[in-house]
């Protein structure tokens, strides 16, 4: 830890940059009148801090309100350093009232806060709800918490209860000077007020909840009158000197009575009892001061009262006397006696310089004052009253007031550089630049609550608004303009600055008695004073105090304490003789990253040249009073050096604290004021050290110039001063500016969709449990990357590693507590640490632009977490959107992963990849981050560098030839993607790869690639894939039997062509059951019969493929029957062969099945599984004669079904009416009728018969048998038999015929028939029955059908009205016979 001094503090400006701090203003209006002439007091100031402010575990630590007054208003604001306050400001104005000095008193009971205000004419008190009964439940777990003040709008501050006027007399001029008040024990609300002609009057308001009028008393000496109403008359109460007017008062309540103390203009302190109503105890302050020979005849003016009470010292008293040319402090203890008399022991007497005291405090230890000095500067000091050396005070560093001038580089632009300046986190409030924007407009617009950035852009509007109105001329030169710039800016900046001064001026000063933490209380803001550390108590005191130094905490060695207080003065004269323009160039060389020792070199020829004041000659002397400067300055950089082994942090403050206690931890010191000034606090810290370290580097350098003429060592300290203490001095400096340049950069805000995008980076490297961009973002509207860092990661951390080495129950002191925060927090940032949390924020919290610079100021000479920086900026670099620039930078960080925590962390071993190398696996974590950008080509390249790693880890190796593989695929490198494939060295990747390529480029459409790739080894797989794929997909969607086809076909094997075909065309029957299948299917069976026809005979055969829709497919599950239980194995079946033969019978199937789906189209969701006398049935039926009779021949079937159908068409064409006949004529289309040229108009019937008649005669067959069912057809429908089917008919079979005639009893058509025949048979038209020779003793035998004719006759004869014709018959046989009987005798006679 460094050395802390409880000798010196600093301040540091809290103030918040919000545009316009929202104060809710209440007006109290009791219908007073002001005073004649008007009354005024100058603006004041001061706080009140809780009892319980110093307790961690309670609602109100580190909680306090603070005020203002200024005429007759009264701003309130409570403030916290743990959580933010909601609704905490309010502002009281009091109509025609004038608020008095010390009029405004806090005070906290169990349940309430009350407020008591006094103003001239009233005094009023506000009761508000303690914080304790805000919050009933012991955890507070928000962020944010609502102020005491939230509900102030809600009180009647008008009735009497909270309000009452001060009851006037009769002949009373002026009003109160000064006042006090306090809360008696039974809750009265007292007000002493200081009557313009002495003495003292109190108001006293009734408790809150009891009714009653307000009652007054009034304290004079030597008596003591009351009234419920008004003062006595000036008469009745006699002549009174106004030596006695009160100046200060101040009241404490001791063993039930109160105790009035008030401080007259006679240099007097007197104390009244309010008990008893008397003057207790009388003292003249000038008996305190030595030399006070003409003062007592001095009226007093400044002279002012404090208390303090502590249980060790009892009530003290600090009375400051205003004397010209000498202000004194006087402490005084109150003592009793035993007869219950008080006096006053004096214990210190202090003086003080000759500036205008403001105001000061008394602690129990410590006297604390600010003045305003001549030139309007703060100053602020502090004694201890009773052990202090020689009465020397001890320093506060104010903050200095912004440059009066801005120094603008001649490479910098104007307008850049004030903006700068302006809006830094340091140097103006918002309310200041507001404010000078509204004069330098004048006053043209209201200012809205902007932004920070909104804000800034409205002044920059403004300024160059101004400077294009005042120019007249429209040309001129770059340095003309530039010279307008300065002049309008700096213009602005001298108003702002005007400004910034109102709101600094000091009001009070407060210090709290249970946490020591002091305020200085200003017109504008707070500040808070912290506890200065050694070496910056020592560069940053003034030369009166620094000479009177004896020793320093730095070192305990007397005489190396001397040199180093030494040194330090020489340093103070080397950075007075540094000018603002070599300060400027050695800040630039910093920031451009050249050598500091070569900056300080320049920087001491320029001193060397320019000096005329024999400042160098000074400082030689100086320095020959050291005797020993190495251990000095290695005292100096010891002390200054932030490094550390160990990381700050630990495991939190969860191990030995209760749930209460580690939620308090949580917040403390969490609240915007708090990061403000922790961060605020680093940032002085690190501009004073880098001021400090720059003017060490300087001075050793000169140590180098002078050499032996200063050192008494010689040699061998010049050598260890040039290769050991310079380059430390060197990289101290560069430390100390890189973490004064990150203290003052700016977050900058993040949309939404960025934050989205980072978060799910973070997901991808494992990082989310690392300090994510927190939801509860600062109120502040400006919020430095460090203020960001602090808040979101370094507090919990910071304030886990304190509770880790202290009590839990500790008070929180101010001092202690501030001073390890802000050296813990300093070390977290320092860049030589092994921790690496705040570039890990950065990037978590998205500030792209403000980790690059940090990685870019460090890259030189910081050796500590070089890999951790490299990927740092390779993420920025990906966020930006340069790639390639991030890939090359995530390279160089691999070679530091098994060496630096963050990248350990990073390459966290997963389960699955334990096996790995941890290089290997942070390329892993690379190579899923560049694929959630999308940067799929860096993928590839850093993927390729990664397998050279992994030459002995097959697994990897496989892993990232298939991510190679993966992203070439996707990005249409198809020929290198099947490259990484055959590198791969897993068979199961490469497989899978396989098939995704596959996939892809059937998905694609790139089949010409998939086809041609060679698939060396990899050729039954690929098969295998399509073969699977083929099989497991829908037929119309996919295309992958056509892309096996192809794939045999470019290899030449067209059996297995032709089998893929085949199978496609079966399933498509199978599947498909539409038109466009039925037409693929004759599609694919055509291709098939192609392939087999170029191939030699004896090997034109496939095997036929299983029927049925499953396959065996690899990887596929085991299927269950209908019990649950697995399937057995199937039964092996015979293989059939198929030859071409075989192909073309399925071919013409199919092929008239599509004829089919084409003429008549619902029928091709049956017709696809028809067999081959099932098409031919729906085939007849629609009409297709052509195509039925086509596969009755393929397939040799009989014929019979399609005469019969085209026979009952003809049937219902002959009988039916004109709608038929149209219909007729699309079936008819579809058949092949033959080409007799017919020369008059035929009906769709004549054609039908006409097919009829042809197809007859086109397919003969034995015994006339499609004659036969023709005619039978047509006679069981009762249809005269057209006269040329008869006579075709007589030809093939008469016998039939008769016999088809007796069947249908057409016993007339039968006689005639036989009448013919047997006229035939005897040779009269015997060409007409197809006999080649009638009857002759030469031909051969003839034969008449005798059963048939038989049952002719027999019918005929039982039927009278037939006799004729019986008789015409029987005599035509009886001819025949005769002539039979001749023939045969002939034919016997010849043998």
């Amino acid at each position: 830890m460094a050395a802390v001094l409880e000798r010196s503090f600093i301040e540091i400006c809290g103030f918040e940059r919000e545009t316009v701090q929202r104060f809710r203003e209440v007006t109290v209006s009791l219908g007073l009148s002001a005073l004649p002439g008007g009354v005024k007091f100058p603006d004041g100031a001061g706080a009140f801090h809780y009892e319980e402010s110093g307790k961690l575990l309670s609602v109100t630590s580190n909680r306090f309100i603070h005020w203002s007054t200024s005429g007759d208003t009264v701003q309130l604001v409570e403030q916290s350093l743990d959580t933010n306050l909601l609704n905490n400001a309010v502002k009281l104005k009091f109509s025609h009232c004038t608020v008095l000095p010390g009029g405004v008193h806090i005070q906290e009971t169990l349940n309430n806060v009350i407020i008591l205000i006094a103003t001239n004419l009233s005094v009023h008190r506000l009761l508000l709800p303690h914080p304790t009964r805000m919050y009933r439940s012991e955890l507070v777990t928000e962020l944010h918490m609502q102020s005491i003040f939230t509900d102030v709008g809600k009180l009647s501050l008008q009735e009497p209860s909270h309000s009452a006027v001060i009851p006037s007399s009769v002949g009373q001029t002026g009003s109160p000077s000064t006042s006090t008040s306090w809360l008696s024990q039974s809750g009265e609300a007292h007000y002493a007020l200081a009557s313009p002609a002495g003495g003292i009057m109190v108001v006293t308001l009734p408790p809150h909840n009891t009714h009653g009028g307000v009652s007054v008393l009034e304290l004079k000496r030597n008596s003591m009158m009351q009234r419920l109403s008004g003062w006595m008359p000036t008469a009745i109460r006699g002549d009174q000197s106004p030596s006695d007017l009160v100046l200060s008062l101040a009241v404490r309540e001791l063993e039930e009575d109160s105790f009035i103390f008030a401080l007259c203009q006679d240099h007097k302190l007197r104390m009244w009892s309010f008990r008893e109503q008397a003057c207790l105890l009388e003292a003249d302050m000038l008996e305190y001061m030595p030399a006070c020979k003409g003062v007592k005849r001095l009226a007093g003016q400044g002279h002012r009262l404090r208390l303090a009470f502590s249980s060790t010292t009892g009530l003290c008293l600090a009375v400051y006397l205003a004397v010209p040319q000498r202000g004194q402090f006087t402490v005084l203890q109150l003592v009793i006696t035993d007869n219950n008399r008080y006096s006053l022991d004096h214990i210190s007497s202090l003086f003080s310089t000759q500036e205008t005291l403001v105001d000061f405090t008394l602690t129990s230890t410590d006297v604390w004052a600010v003045w305003v000095d001549d030139s309007n500067t703060t100053v602020v000091k502090y004694i201890n009253f009773e052990h202090n050396t020689a009465g020397q005070w001890n320093q506060v560093f104010v903050q200095p007031p912004p440059e009066e001038e801005v120094h603008i580089g001649v490479d910098q632009d104007p307008r850049e550089t004030y903006l700068e300046v302006l809006f830094s986190p340091l140097r103006f409030t918002a309310s200041a630049i507001v404010k000078a924007l509204q004069i330098y407009r004048r006053g043209s617009e209201r200012i809205t609550n902007w932004s920070w950035e909104a804000l800034k852009k409205e002044v920059t509007v403004a300024v160059e608004s101004e400077l294009q109105s005042s120019v007249t001329e429209f040309e001129f030169s770059q340095e003309e303009y530039r010279q307008l710039q300065v002049e309008f800016w700096s213009k602005f900046y001298a108003c702002c600055l005007q400004y910034q001064e109102a709101q600094s001026m000091p009001l009070g000063l407060t210090v709290s008695q249970h946490t020591s933490m002091v305020c200085l209380l200003k017109k504008g803001f707070v500040s808070f004073l912290l506890p200065c550390f050694a070496v910056d108590h020592l560069y940053l005191s003034y030369d009166e105090y620094l000479s009177s130094e004896e020793d320093t905490p730095i070192t305990e060695d007397p005489e190396v304490g001397h040199d180093v207080l030494q040194l330090v003065q020489c340093l103070r004269m080397v950075s007075d003789a540094v000018s603002g323009e070599m300060a400027y160039e050695m800040e630039k060389a910093l920031e451009h990253l050249q050598s500091p020792e070569r900056a300080a070199e320049l920087v001491l020829e320029n001193m060397l040249s320019n000096d005329n004041d024999s400042v160098i000659e000074d400082i030689q002397n100086k320095l020959q009073d050291i005797r020993n400067p190495m251990a000095a300055m290695m005292v100096l950089l010891r002390e200054m050096d932030l490094e550390t082994d160990s990381e700050v942090g630990g495991d939190g403050p969860a191990l030995g604290h209760s749930l209460n206690m580690r939620i308090n931890l949580s917040q403390l010191y969490g609240s915007s004021s708090a990061v403000s000034v922790v961060c605020q606090a680093v940032c002085h810290m690190t501009m004073t050290r880098a001021l400090f370290c720059r003017d060490l580097l300087i001075l050793q350098k000169l140590y180098l110039r002078f050499g032996d003429n200063v050192f008494l060592g010689g040699g061998a300290q010049l050598l260890q001063l040039q290769q050991d203490l310079i380059p430390r001095s060197s990289h101290l400096l560069s430390s100390y500016h890189l973490l004064k340049h990150v203290s003052q950069s700016l977050a900058s805000s993040v949309p939404l969709d960025i934050i989205d995008a980072n978060l799910q980076h973070l997901t991808v490297l494992e990082l989310s449990d690392s300090p994510a961009l927190s939801t509860n973002r600062s109120v502040l509207s400006p919020q430095t990357v460090v203020e960001l860092f602090y808040q979101t990661a370094a507090r919990k951390t910071i304030i886990s590693h304190i509770y880790a080495q202290q009590q839990s129950n500790s008070l929180l002191h101010w001092s202690h507590m501030t001073s390890n925060v802000v050296h813990l927090l300093a070390q977290m940032l320092w860049p030589s640490n092994p921790g690496f949390q705040f570039p890990e924020c950065l990037m978590a919290s998205c500030q792209y632009t403000q980790l690059q610079e940090y990685v870019r100021l460090i890259g030189p000479w910081c050796q500590v977490n070089i890999g951790s920086c490299r990927f740092m900026l390779g993420q920025c670099y990906l966020a930006n959107g340069e790639g390639q620039k991030a890939l090359q930078c995530f390279q160089e960080a691999a070679t530091e992963v098994e060496k630096e925590e963050f990248l350990m962390r990073l390459t966290g071993t997963d389960e699955d990849e334990a096996a790995s190398t941890p290089r290997l696996q942070y390329y892993n974590k690379v190579l899923r981050l560049l694929e959630d950008v999308g940067l799929p080509e860096f993928v590839i390249q850093l993927a390729s560098l990664a397998i050279t790693e992994a030459a002995s880890d097959v697994n990897s190796q496989a892993a990232l030839w298939t991510r190679i593989f993966k992203h070439h695929l996707d990005l249409g490198h198809n020929s290198e993607a099947y490259e990484a494939l055959t590198q791969n060295p897993d068979c199961s990747m490469q497989l899978d790869c396989l098939r995704q390529l596959v996939v892809v480029l059937c998905e694609r459409s790139q089949l010409q690639d998939l086809v041609q790739f060679s698939y060396v080894n990899l050729h039954d797989e690929v098969v295998s894939i399509i073969e699977s794929r083929a099989r497991g997909l829908d037929l119309l969607a996919h295309n992958y039997y056509e892309l096996l086809y192809a794939f045999h076909i470019n290899r030449h094997n067209y059996r297995k062509a032709g089998t893929v075909m085949f199978e496609f065309g079966m399933r498509l029957g199978r599947e498909v059951r539409t038109r466009v299948g039925l037409q693929k299917q004759v599609n694919c069976y055509l291709a098939a019969l192609n392939c087999l026809r170029l191939i030699r005979p004896e090997y034109a055969w496939i095997v036929q493929p299983a029927s049925g829709a499953t396959y065996e497919r690899p990887g596929a599950s085991p299927k269950r029957n209908s019990d649950g239980e697995f399937s057995s194995e199937p039964v092996r079946r015979q293989v059939d062969i198929l030859e071409l033969k075989d192909l073309e019978k399925e071919y013409i199937l199919s092929r008239s099945r599509l004829t089919l789906a084409q003429h008549h189209p619902p029928s091709a969701a049956i017709a696809g599984s028809a067999s081959s006398s099932e098409i031919v049935s729906l085939l007849v039926q629609s009409g297709l004669f052509d195509s039925a009779l086509s596969i009755c021949l393929t397939f040799r079937l009989n014929l019979s079904p399609v005469f019969e159908g085209l026979t009952f068409k003809c049937i219902k064409l002959q009988f039916g009416g004109e709608e038929s006949q149209n219909e007729a004529w699309s079936w008819l289309a579809a058949n092949q009728l033959s080409s007799v040229v017919n020369t008059k108009e035929s009906s769709a019937t004549d054609e039908a018969w006409r097919l009829l008649a042809s197809y007859l005669d086109r397919y003969p067959s034995a015994n006339g048998q499609y004659h036969r069912c023709v005619i039978n057809k047509l006679l069981s429908h009762g249809v005269p038999l057209p006269d040329w089917l008869v006579k075709s008919y007589k030809t093939v079979d008469a016998a039939s015929l008769l016999r088809l005639f007796l069947n249908f009893d057409l016993l007339d058509d039968a006689a005639e028939l036989v009448t013919e025949y047997v006229d035939a048979l005897l040779g009269k038209g015997h060409v007409y029955y197809g006999i080649q020779r009638p009857l002759s003793a030469t031909s051969p035998s003839v034969w008449l059908p005798y059963t048939s004719i038989d049952q002719l006759l027999q019918t005929l004869n039982e039927t009278q009205t037939n006799s004729s014709v019986y008789k015409r018959v029987r005599d035509k046989l009886d001819d025949y016979h005769r002539l039979v009987e001749q023939t045969t005798k002939r034919r016997l006679v010849t043998r």
